[in-house]
């Protein structure tokens, strides 16, 4: 890693380290040393410091009593955010179909241009897919007429982030994952609310169990690390 100024150095691994926690190239059960970071990305422990306090501030990692570790996520709280994006999402459904808004065509015609470019040229996973897909969801949201249900949702996907970067869809995923958003965008321009929103609620179910799964993982290789440790 060449060397630069500082806060471009502390940038760079930054993202460095968000992609390999993302991709699961740095174990999840292994204790995030400074020493042994600055190591592995050439640089001094000070650029490691301000990426894992970062990382800290996003939720990608927690403080134990000896240390830093990756995020260790909790069943329950994942399944009662899920049911919340539920909420949110079916909301500004609800506000078409009940005649107090209409969708935004244009925002959603310019989400669905993206995920068009996106089934000829399918994205690699990681953490710009995640980007990509958390502002479909949002900007969908969004079109409905009411923001504060869209910022809700931004926070919401926060919270569950940290699960979801952990996670490496397969080629198959991504390509069901972006089928369903064309499918959502093209049946909200068609002027078919309530039939998007079955679409929606079913695309959701399928990226809760996913994330659930990563979860249950996660976990079992903290137990794992756990019992190698003592």
């Amino acid at each position: 890693m060449p060397r630069r100024g500082r806060v471009s150095l502390a940038e760079r691994v930054y993202e460095a380290l968000r992609e390999d926690l993302a991709t699961g190239a740095l174990p999840s059960a292994e204790r995030l040393r400074a020493e042994r970071l600055a190591k592995r990305y050439g640089v001094s422990r000070t650029p490691v410091r301000e990426a894992l306090a970062r990382l800290q501030a996003d939720g990608l990692i927690q403080r134990h009593a000896d240390g830093l570790y990756l995020y260790r996520p909790r069943l329950a709280e994942l399944d009662e955010l899920f049911e919340l994006r539920i909420v949110l999402e079916a909301r500004g459904f609800q506000r078409v179909s009940g005649g107090s808004a209409g969708h935004d065509l244009h925002a959603v015609g310019t989400e669905l241009a993206h995920w068009l470019d996106y089934r000829d040229t399918p994205p690699e996973p990681g953490t710009a897919l995640v980007a990509a897909d958390e502002r479909f969801h949002i900007e969908l949201l969004r079109s409905a007429g009411n923001s504060a249900l869209a910022e809700a949702l931004a926070a919401l996907h926060v919270r569950v982030r940290p699960v979801r970067t952990m996670d490496m869809p397969t080629a198959d995923r991504i390509a069901a994952m972006t089928a369903d958003h064309i499918t959502i965008a093209e049946q909200v321009l068609a002027g078919e609310p309530e039939l998007a929103l079955r679409s929606l609620t079913a695309h959701i179910a399928t990226s809760r169990a996913h994330v659930r799964v990563r979860a249950e993982q996660a976990i079992a290789f903290t137990k794992l690390g756990r019992a190698v440790r003592d």
